[in-house]
């Protein structure tokens, strides 16, 4: 079998995909920086700035963030208890995937520090 060729960025050349949707990248990106534009939002998944809008407002409508106008720009705030939506692992919260990949903790610590 032989070896597919990596590019410098660690993708293999071909095929190209993610485990995670543009759904999850955007959110992610929010839970990080829940002050931050757009603009910077769709950088940082690699969208564009409108793809970005359009997700943020799927998310908005299904009750995983909600925004807040503070002066000229939005805050977001990131339900964590929201479900995932495929039937796979409906029984799972989006906050176990933020935690995953953000500083935010999965569980508060115990009482006695465990």
């Amino acid at each position: 079998m032989a070896a597919m060729a990596t590019s410098e960025s660690g993708y293999e050349s071909g095929r190209y995909w993610t485990f995670l949707t543009n759904h999850a990248h955007v959110l992610l990106a929010i839970a990080r920086n829940p002050t931050a534009r757009l603009r910077d939002v769709a950088d940082e998944v690699g969208v564009t700035e409108r793809a970005a809008q359009a997700i943020v407002t799927d998310l908005e409508t299904g009750g995983y963030l909600s925004r807040t106008r503070v002066g000229r720009r939005n805050e977001y705030t990131i339900n964590p208890s929201g479900r995932f939506r495929h039937p796979a692992e409906a029984d799972r919260e989006v906050g176990a995937l933020l935690a995953l990949f953000t500083e935010l903790p999965a569980d508060p610590p115990a009482a006695d520090g465990r």
